[in-house]
């Protein structure tokens, strides 16, 4: 495989973990955050527009632990031992971007998962053990 193809591979595979964090902070997240807030309307809603909202929250533990397995091969894609770049300056030079710009994007869709993550699974049992 060429090195053009491997950068093209780890680059779809972090948009593609991108988008799947997203739809963990979409399903779970925002929908308890505006609750919290006081806006339940708009998470009506926004279920009534978007019906499928409602299947990826009766599912969350498939959705988080999908996107969780695409995280971990997306992290491993970039950060695996014989990584390098082509030799070529001007291929060398946008791999070094493309590799910037894909850990740029993998450290958000971890910070997007963790934060879906915890509105998900913590925020609630830890509100009820602070009995708030």
């Amino acid at each position: 495989m060429s090195d053009n193809s491997t950068a093209m591979k780890e680059k779809s595979v972090t948009v593609f973990t991108l988008f799947t964090t997203t739809g963990t902070l979409i399903c779970c997240a925002l929908p308890i955050m505006l609750v919290t807030l006081g806006l339940g309307t708009a998470v009506v809603s926004m279920t009534s527009a978007f019906p499928f909202l409602i299947v990826l929250s009766q599912n969350k533990i498939w959705v988080f632990a999908f996107s969780g397995i695409m995280l971990a091969i997306s992290g491993w894609l970039m950060y695996r031992p014989g990584r390098s770049c082509p030799t070529d300056a001007q291929l060398g030079a946008a791999c070094s971007t493309a590799h910037k710009w894909n850990k740029r994007i993998y450290w958000t869709s971890v910070v997007i998962w963790c934060v879906g993550f915890f509105a998900a699974f913590l925020a609630l049992p830890i509100r009820i053990w602070l009995g708030v």
